[in-house]
């Protein structure tokens, strides 16, 4: 099969889809493999590095959406990748349909087959190809948080460890999954003092087991997060629906019972966000204020530790992108139920009923469309 891996044009993307090494793999496996040139630059990939294990490089993007019959990236295509799509090629990318009516009706009319990672699962219920960015966006929140925090940069002015003397900074992290751990380990490391809230009892008490003397949890009600974010410097959003647009847990109203200057951080953004006030940045202009309170919203948070977080996701495709290289895609969702609860468009028809039902579009499962 011919697998492309394009450059991301997304503002601030510095991730690439196809790290060298999983290029080999591929490779060695007899497929084609084609990188746009310089695409594997911002994650530190030298264009050398894919040719040196057999890559081929390519010129520009309409060249390699072409020719290529599996294409592999990181973000959703934006508008202008999406017009180069076509039937009977597929698409393995995040996609986040649910709060982008415009990408999901431009997929269905490009009759594209698309499989989204962040529906992806696995054995344990989990959602394996959204972990390892879960858990590095989670561990960024309190760094991002924290700097925003600085006086300099409309916060509070608060630091998050404190010092002798000075009480340390007040997080709540509304969500105690993958994201929400991660950030609340981050923030307990420096110093804070962290609340994660969750509305399951098994995972609280798992996480009170497991990290008890490191931070508190509580149950997400209404009352007690209404509590919590009046009182913090600092509130990190780290709510998954999956599939799904994200819910508002923080109302615009609430703001004004805030900390002036205290610091929401959405990772939930590229889901729609979970705060009322939230709207997508960059990490070229992260930050804006509403109402006295900072807001950072990046919805690519790990492009910014991009070598990292290239590794850590190619780590977790690797073994389904070969899977659809080496079967083709009918197959190889056939095989596997895991991956087939990622299969989100085929040939005109949506395949995620949450999607569906976000934006009020007609969907099939893709085991109605398997079996059709």
């Amino acid at each position: 099969m011919k697998i492309g891996c394009p450059a991301e044009i997304k503002p601030q993307e510095f991730r690439v889809g196809l790290t060298p090494a999983a290029a080999a793999e591929a490779v060695a496996r007899g497929h084609e493999v084609a990188i746009q040139k310089g695409a594997g630059l911002g994650a530190g990939f030298a264009d050398d590095d894919y040719s040196a294990v057999g890559a081929r490089i390519l010129p520009d993007a309409a060249s390699l959406y072409g020719e290529a019959d599996l294409i592999v990236k990181v973000k959703e295509p934006q508008a202008s990748e999406r017009a180069m799509l076509r039937r009977g090629q597929v698409l393995f990318t995040y996609l986040h349909l649910a709060p982008d009516p415009d990408q999901t009706r431009d997929l269905l009319e490009s009759g594209v087959t698309a499989i989204a990672y962040e529906t992806v699962t696995d054995r344990a219920g989990g959602l394996p190809l959204l972990a390892p960015m879960s858990e590095v966006a989670g561990r960024l929140a309190p760094q991002v948080g924290a700097w925003t925090l600085q006086k300099a940069n409309g916060g509070r002015g608060v630091l998050m460890g404190g010092v002798p003397g000075v009480l340390p900074a007040r997080v709540t992290v509304i969500g105690g999954g993958v994201v929400g751990t991660h950030a609340a380990r981050v923030a307990a490391g420096m110093g804070a003092s962290v609340t994660v809230l969750d509305r399951s009892l098994p995972r609280l008490r798992y996480l009170d087991d497991v990290f008890g003397g490191l931070f508190r949890t509580g149950h997400a009600s209404g009352a007690l997060t209404e509590e919590l974010v009046a009182a913090s410097d600092m509130v990190i959003g780290a709510v998954l629906v999956p599939g799904a647009a994200a819910p508002k847990l923080v109302r615009r109203e609430q703001l004004a019972m805030m900390l002036p200057g205290a610091v929401l951080v959405d990772v939930a953004i590229d889901q729609g966000g979970c705060f009322e006030t939230s709207k997508p940045t960059t990490h070229e202009d992260p930050i804006y204020e509403v109402d006295g309170i900072m807001h950072y919203c990046v919805a690519n948070m790990p492009g910014a530790v991009a070598r990292s977080s290239t590794q850590a996701l190619g780590n977790a495709t690797l073994p389904f992108l070969l899977a659809l290289a080496d079967k083709g895609w009918r197959r190889a969702v056939t095989d596997d139920p895991h991956l087939r609860a990622g299969l989100a468009v085929h040939d005109g028809q949506l395949t995620s009923p949450p999607v569906g039902e976000a934006l009020g579009l007609v969907s099939v499962s893709p085991d109605t469309l398997l079996a059709g």
